[in-house]
């Protein structure tokens, strides 16, 4: 199995209105991938940290294998999602891959 962790800091020109609706948007968009792709075994955006984080969001997902994280890479929807709905309100990604 590998992870995909990724933390995002959206812009700071967002509003706090504005931010947590694009907490919602990425989460829902992304959320709504499961079951989408090959595979892509869980998928869980986190939107609400502690007062002692510096991140915003934080996708937390799992995949069958390497092969399949790459598929999810380029997979339609997932593209569709991450420079429509996830890149216009980032302003910082962070990302880790790892075998668990």
């Amino acid at each position: 199995m590998v992870k995909h962790v990724i933390l995002w800091q959206l812009k700071d020109e967002l509003t706090t209105e504005e931010k947590v609706a694009a907490k919602a948007e990425i989460k829902a968009g992304l959320e709504g991938l499961a079951g989408q792709i090959p595979g892509l075994v869980s998928i869980k955006v986190h939107t609400e940290g502690l007062e002692s984080s510096n991140a915003d969001l934080m996708l937390d997902s799992a995949f069958e294998d390497e092969e399949s994280l790459k598929g999810y890479a380029v997979h339609p929807d997932h593209v569709a999602v991450a420079t429509g709905t996830v890149r216009p309100k980032v302003k910082n990604r962070v990302c880790m891959d790892y075998e668990a």
